[in-house]
């Protein structure tokens, strides 16, 4: 706990292109609870490397993301918004935590199952170790809460069994991590196919709504997206097509399902398609503005990424020399 705040951390990959589910499922929902907690948020260029990058659209991605959060209303003073391989803590505390780790637990990992089918030619070590790197992530801020959807569970849970087993061991050494409990985001889903989350990886462009297309773009998009036929605009488990556009226009608006279906009675889907594009499209252009902003002033994108590495770093080396200590390493002399 920092400053009698309880700290929150949470982070994106530097891979792929930021949807709308990333915005309206997490980001929007990190601003809202920046004075609530200590915030930590990584741009997680390590966990990235799992999948080969080619290095120059790698760090250039990078950098777009730690631009997407600041111009999504993140403020940089406020919240420690930093690049996970600029704190080197990350990948010595992971390997301590490995060791710490069992081999049973990491296989019953079904995230590695999955990327591993996906991968098959690159099934690596880091991929298999990967929750370890996530339990560091955590630990090493001594994190009270961590938001996390379903999909992400898992993970929060092994970093809470290894905690909880070094605590054991060496004494109160970290704070064991709990679900954030707040107001979850809104789970979007693929414009595409409504049974599926939107990813940001998703080979079918039109499946999903990335934060840096253009209006046009959006508006096609949901124009072409996947309803069904009874022209019905109400929320309906067996509507998912509807009613992942209700839940969008709602996110977008503040409009409950309930005013959304009064809004549109007797009118149809096409009408309704071309409201939830524009009213994504108004979010995003005013994002856009911003990130064009951040991007273009090579100086003040500079001094949030030093100073922000300088700040994770003070606060995670606080929690590594501990463990270092707890553990019987000897001690730098300097």
């Amino acid at each position: 706990m920092l400053n009698d705040k309880k700290v929150l951390f949470s982070g994106m990959q530097a891979t792929g292109n930021l949807t709308i589910g990333n915005y309206f499922g997490a980001l929007s929902n990190w601003i809202k609870i920046a004075d609530e907690y200590e915030t930590f948020y990584g741009v997680m260029d390590l966990h990235s490397l799992t999948v080969r990058q080619e290095p120059a659209q790698f760090r250039k991605r990078a950098r777009s993301l730690m631009a997407l959060y600041i111009a999504a209303g993140l403020d940089p003073v406020k919240n420690c918004i930093y690049f996970q391989s600029h704190v080197s803590g990350h990948a010595e505390l992971a390997w301590i935590l490995n060791c710490f780790t069992y081999i049973g637990e990491l296989n019953r990992m079904t995230q590695f199952k999955d990327k591993s089918a996906k991968h098959a030619d690159n099934v690596n070590a880091g991929l298999f170790t990967y929750p370890v790197l996530m339990a560091a992530d955590i630990l090493l801020y001594q994190a009270d809460v961590v938001p996390v959807g379903k999909d992400q569970m898992q993970h929060l849970e092994i970093t809470r069994d290894i905690a909880i087993r070094f605590n054991n061991i060496y004494g109160d050494v970290f704070t064991v991590p709990e679900a954030y409990l707040g107001k979850s985001g809104a789970k979007i889903m693929s414009l595409a196919d409504p049974t599926k989350k939107m990813s940001k990886s998703d080979e079918n462009l039109n499946a999903s709504i990335y934060l840096l297309d253009k209006r046009d773009d959006v508006i096609r998009k949901f124009k072409r997206a996947v309803t069904d036929s009874d022209n019905e605009i109400r929320y309906d488990e067996s509507k998912p097509g509807i009613s992942n556009l209700m839940d969008i226009y709602s996110c977008a608006t503040g409009k409950s399902h309930d005013e959304i279906s009064a809004e549109f009675a007797g009118k149809g889907y096409g009408e309704f398609k071309i409201a939830v594009g524009e009213s994504v499209a108004d979010i995003l252009d005013k994002l856009q503005v911003e990130y064009d902003k951040i991007l273009a002033d090579k100086s003040y994108l500079d001094g949030i990424i030093k100073e922000n590495a300088q700040k994770a770093s003070y606060f995670s080396e606080k929690t590594l020399r501990k463990v270092k200590k707890k553990v019987g390493l000897t001690e730098r002399i300097k």
